[in-house]
């Protein structure tokens, strides 16, 4: 595939074989993405109670991205796929998620929070998916272990996690939002560093003829997708192992404050979670090889059961390290997965719309109904608010077992003589 004119690349870059500089384009990225997240993720519900706003406030603000998703992912996807233009893409977002940052920061009234976090969190989101194409696309191109790319956001989330701690048990809950903005500001800048895919614009002609590809061509891609029954049991099983975990942003840092735990100690109950996924991303290529994408989100959905479930008991800190320790299947275990199912069982051509229906199910509509509900199952049973996070997990179990009964291994459709072990 093709790498032609790369638009900011640094003359540094010809020193490094071109496979090489792609990783290590993705790894800077991926570190400077997850700045934000790693403040963003555990912390921002702890600047929203400092706000004033109430469980039920804190859920909504926490929730409506995930809807708005629903319609903004996708078309975004939609139009890079089209254009092939997902790195300009990126750097636009990047740089309006750094101007909402700033603005969130002097925002007080829940109504002017909630419009200015929306605005936030969607632009934020919606750069994911584009980011996982272009990693895809070089795990495809160039044989890229995609785990080893990712895996430096999760380090960063491990250190910003525990910095994050720090800052609020010693500075207070006002620090949040400006070490969001700093992460945004990294970020933004970083987006320039990405290397461009090299993938086919829809819009554009096909190499071996004169003949346009129609206009429309992406929404048929999408009515492939949404049509097949495997691909529908994928989003469901990945989707409820993600969304599951909405109780836990949400609340999670506040139920632990709530039992007597200091914010230092609930980022170091975060490290843990994020060091065993750190792991996992390390040796991903070897776990995916022997395990399989399928088998990697049926551990997930069912480790989801159980954490959830004994979540909702408030056990103490001896068991909430153990339990901590499952975030390596239930978070990097479905997500693994779920990026080796797509590379591996949809057609390049409709890999970024695949993503953002992964994103939109996943990180939209399971995990806004999952955040949302949970505001109001917390305001009124507390941590046992869990057990509907247990039993979203089961659905995802379910699903995933029909995956694993109904998939071959091969694409779902288009050449669907390729199989698993050829991608």
């Amino acid at each position: 595939m093709r790498n032609d004119g790369h638009e900011g690349e640094g003359r540094g870059a010809s020193a490094i074989s071109p496979r090489a500089s792609y990783s290590l384009r993705l790894a800077v990225f991926y570190g400077a993405l997850f700045l934000i997240y790693g403040i963003h993720l555990p912390y921002l519900p702890v600047w929203l109670d400092w706000r004033g706003l109430t469980p039920e406030q804190i859920a909504l603000v926490t929730a409506a991205p995930f809807f708005l998703r629903l319609f903004v992912t996708p078309a975004v996807a939609i139009l890079a796929d089209s254009t092939a233009r997902h790195r300009s893409l990126i750097i636009a977002l990047t740089g309006l998620t750094l101007v909402l940052a700033l603005v969130l920061s002097q925002m007080e009234s829940f109504l002017l929070i909630l419009v200015v976090s929306l605005a936030f969190a969607i632009s934020l989101s919606t750069v994911m998916p584009l980011t996982e194409t272009i990693a895809i696309a070089g795990v495809r191109a160039h044989g890229l272990d995609y785990g080893r790319m990712r895996l430096w956001g999760s380090i960063t989330f491990v250190g910003v996690g525990f910095a994050g701690g720090w800052m609020i048990d010693h500075v207070g809950p006002g620090v949040v939002v400006g070490c969001i903005a700093a992460g945004a500001a990294a970020t933004a800048a970083s987006a320039w560093l990405l290397p461009d895919p090299g993938l086919k614009s829809q819009m554009a002609p096909p190499v071996d003829s004169g003949a346009r590809a129609p206009p429309f061509g992406r929404m048929r891609e999408a009515a492939n997708l949404v049509r097949s029954p495997v691909f529908l049991a994928f989003l469901l099983a990945a989707g409820a192992a993600q969304g599951a975990h909405g109780m836990f942003y949400t609340f999670g840092a506040l139920t632990w404050k709530a039992q007597g735990i200091s914010t230092a100690a609930v980022g170091a109950l975060w490290a843990i979670a994020i060091a065993g996924e750190v792991l996992l991303f390390a040796y991903s290529s070897q776990v995916v090889r022997r395990w399989g994408p399928v088998t990697l989100i049926v551990a997930a959905t069912a480790a989801a059961v159980l954490r959830w479930a004994l979540m909702s008991l408030s056990p103490p800190v001896g068991v909430l390290i153990a339990l901590q320790t499952l975030h390596t299947l239930t978070y990097g275990a479905s997500h693994l997965g779920a990026m080796h199912f797509i590379s591996r069982a949809v057609p390049e051509s409709a890999q970024g719309t695949a993503q953002a229906l992964y994103a939109t199910v996943a990180s939209g509509v399971l995990m806004g109904v999952a955040t949302l509900s949970s505001g109001w199952l917390y305001a009124r049973i507390g941590p046992h608010a869990y057990w509907a996070m247990a039993a979203l997990a089961g659905l995802g179990f379910a699903g995933a077992l029909y995956v694993r009964a109904r998939w071959s291994g091969n694409l779902l459709w288009g050449d669907t003589s390729r199989t698993a072990a050829q991608t």
